[in-house]
């Protein structure tokens, strides 16, 4: 049986090719039919095959947003090649450790950066460099014109790479996670289910497709489905409130949310034909949470995952399985096992803080070429090491308390950013907040707050500090708060907490 993960998703495509299924909310404002996708990715297919590429090449793609990097994206799936994305915002320098790293057969890149790129490419052995803009315009579509709109799918194993992910390189350099065709496939039919999706449905996508938000959950979700996309090269809130009315599904991460919520355009009228809002690749503050509540009617789903596994646990869509409670990610999705480690070889109690490990049919086959670091990620009973620190309650709801590598040890004493940061966020004036260890001479780590001040407010630090002993134990408390503007962020919506601890790390 052909496990090409491109037969499933093409195996949702409606009987009517001839219908829409993406209409571009911007730029171009362009609409494609669901045979421009089965047409075009074919197209492409045969182009890579054409190449005489060795089994499982990669081929790196570091464009901006387009339907036509979609299309290239389910052409290197359906050619049996593996799809290795990269970040618009890496510069030259990352992305020459990338390409030496995974040694691609094949590089597409912008038109603007194909001069710099092609170079450095071609000293890492890659043999291909095209071009592709997001008007539409390039050398990959140049030269895939001329080949035929039919393309057999390569025949392919579940385990077969499908995609390289690299990681973000907060704790040195990033680690290629592989992820198999049956690893996407699992997922995505799990998501399927689990949120209810139905005929008719129609999806505003307006995320970035190199990332597992934008192209595993929201964009393959949606041709699983043969559901039309309203498709947004950028975020922009006001014109993504105004297509509410044609939509059912938006999927964001918080700054999205929070964003909206500064429209006076956002109300429940606005938001009448949405059955389902999701969030995720960041937590959400619990009060965004409450307040879309009640200016909308709806409550969004917040849900966890990370490149290495796709999704993992999901507040439920059906009420029938709970309610969607703020500040947790919900229960561990179907197929998908989840225990909390206190200690090496010892599960923690309900309720109590552990680091994270997961099982299932979506968990990645290992880093690209780095055997020693895939062993470490996994138990010796075979439980992968998520590295991220969270606790179970008695109802089964998992709630994340931070990364691992985000553990404060001042003093002797065990500090999870989460659990100051939820108290931070609740004073007056405080937008949002980045708690963080810096070195001290004394404690060995010094707990500091990075405050986002609250739009016209100046927070008092003192105050601040005075507040926070009066609800948590002295050893939580920062040391130093630092008030700014807003906390730095990457694309994805993260706040970059290691930026933080390079700029403060002289504070002691």
């Amino acid at each position: 049986m052909n496990a090409n993960l491109f037969l499933a998703l093409r195996g949702g495509f409606p009987p009517n090719l001839d219908t829409i299924a993406i209409e571009s909310a911007d730029g171009r404002a362009a609409r494609y039919r669901w045979r421009d996708l089965d047409e075009s990715s074919a197209q492409m297919a045969n182009l890579l095959d054409s190449l005489g590429l060795p089994r499982g090449a990669r081929i790196a793609v570091q464009t901006e947003k387009s339907v036509e990097a979609l299309m290239l994206y389910l052409a290197v799936l359906r050619s049996g090649n593996v799809f290795l994305p990269l970040n618009t915002a890496y510069q030259i320098a990352e992305i020459e450790y990338f390409l030496k790293d995974a040694e691609p057969a094949v590089v597409v890149s912008s038109g603007k950066s194909v001069d710099s790129i092609s170079k450095i490419a071609h000293q890492a052995g890659t043999r291909h460099v095209f071009s592709l803009n997001e008007d539409g315009t390039g050398s990959l579509l140049e030269r895939a014109a001329s080949f035929s709109v039919r393309h057999p799918p390569a025949e392919l194993a579940a385990n077969d790479l499908a995609v390289i992910l690299y990681t973000s390189g907060t704790t040195g350099r990033s680690k290629g996670a592989m992820l198999s065709h049956g690893n996407l496939l699992s997922n995505a039919l799990v998501l399927h289910g689990y949120w209810g999706w139905e005929s008719g449905d129609v999806l505003i996508h307006s995320l970035p497709i190199f990332h597992t938000h934008g192209l595993f959950v929201a964009a393959q979700g949606a041709l699983l489905n043969g559901s039309r996309m309203i498709w947004f090269s950028r975020f922009d809130p006001q014109a993504v409130i105004a297509r509410f009315v044609e939509a059912s599904v938006f999927m964001g991460v918080p700054t999205l949310y929070v964003r909206m919520l500064q429209e006076a355009a956002l109300t429940p009228a606005a938001c009448r034909h949405m059955r389902l809002f999701v969030s995720g690749s960041t937590p959400l503050l619990p009060e965004t949470f409450h307040l879309w509540r009640e200016r909308t009617g709806h409550t969004i789903l917040e849900r966890y995952g990370m490149s290495e596994t796709g999704m993992l646990t999901s507040n439920p869509y059906f009420a029938a399985d709970g309610a969607r409670r703020a500040g947790t990610v919900g229960f561990p999705l179907p197929g998908v096992a989840l225990r909390i480690s206190a200690e090496p070889g010892q599960l923690a109690a309900p309720g109590e803080i552990g680091g994270i490990e997961v099982k299932g049919p979506n968990v990645f086959r290992g880093y690209w070429r780095t055997p020693e670091l895939t062993r470490e990620a996994f138990t010796a009973d075979g439980w992968f090491r998520t590295g991220d620190v969270g606790k179970v309650d008695e109802r089964g709801y998992v709630a994340i308390v931070g990364r691992s590598k985000d553990l404060i040890i001042t003093g002797g004493y065990n500090v999870y950013p989460a659990e100051v940061e939820s108290y931070l966020n609740e004073l007056p004036g405080v937008a949002e907040s980045a708690v963080i260890g810096v070195p001290h001479p004394d404690f060995g780590e010094a707990v500091v707050a990075v405050v986002a001040a609250r739009g016209g407010a100046e927070p008092d630090a003192a105050e601040i500090i005075a507040e926070l002993k009066r609800k948590i134990a002295n050893f939580k408390v920062p040391k130093r708060i630092v008030v700014v503007g807003e906390l730095p962020r990457n694309v994805m919506g993260k706040v970059q907490k290691a930026l933080l601890r390079e700029q403060h790390k002289g504070l002691f």
